[in-house]
């Protein structure tokens, strides 16, 4: 949906996945104890050492593909949802499996964003990238080669709360418009370049394989709440 903007005569399209990034809590808390000890031990946080995990492991994670719906959509997804991961071989580790998470839901990110450029007849030639994910470097670099795009991160990735500030300060008369805040108050942080190359790999396994999996995999996703009770109707 379109909401109003802060800013006038502007709105902003969202596109959700339920719980998207929690996913990266998800996989700390289940698979990352390791991580956790030497970042208490070195008073560092968990998810920074994850970037060494997904540095390990090509692009593609060696054929591990990740549909993100660990928790169940309201439409699309629909509400029989559940998350899947297939191609697994012997030689996928608990590195693969992180990198997939994030390849999975920048997969689903791009979908969104291919639907918002139908509707709205505009083409997005840059992203902007804020919140707890946008602190890893490899993530923002694996988001920019599956989208083929530059990203772009700002010089706090608390955007939320900045967004909130520039209002208080345009309603105080500090600045006389939005445009005068976002130039006096924003900038940006670090730039990812798309590698054309991993780009090539990434537009064939989300054209061929990604997103084909939901359809391919909802009348099992409807069996197995039918037999189980999971998710409940």
């Amino acid at each position: 949906p379109a909401y109003p903007s802060a800013i006038p005569d502007h709105y902003c399209s969202e596109i959700m996945i339920f719980r998207g990034f929690w996913m990266v809590s998800w996989f700390k808390q289940e698979f990352g104890l390791r991580e956790q000890r030497i970042a208490e031990a070195e008073n560092v946080s968990p998810e920074s050492l994850f970037d060494e995990l997904v540095n390990t492991v090509p692009p593609g994670s060696m054929g591990l593909m990740l549909q993100p719906y660990w928790t169940p959509g309201v439409r699309d997804p629909g509400p029989e949802a559940k998350g899947g991961i297939i191609g697994f071989g012997d030689v996928h580790t608990r590195a693969h499996v992180y990198r997939a998470i994030l390849e999975g839901l920048a997969y689903g990110l791009r979908d969104g964003l291919e639907r918002l450029q139908q509707r709205n007849k505009q083409q997005v030639h840059l992203l902007r990238v804020s919140g707890g994910g946008s602190q890893s470097d490899a993530a923002l670099q694996l988001t920019a080669d599956i989208f083929g795009l530059p990203v772009e991160r700002p010089h706090t990735y608390e955007t939320s709360g900045l967004g909130a500030a520039m209002d208080t300060a345009v309603a105080l008369g500090w600045y006389p418009d939005c445009e005068a805040a976002i130039k006096s108050m924003t900038r940006v942080g670090k730039r990812f370049e798309p590698d054309q190359q991993v780009h090539k790999v990434y537009d064939r396994l989300y054209k061929e394989v990604y997103l084909k999996m939901y359809k391919q995999l909802q009348p099992l996703y409807r069996s197995i709440q039918d037999i189980t009770g999971y998710p409940e109707k």
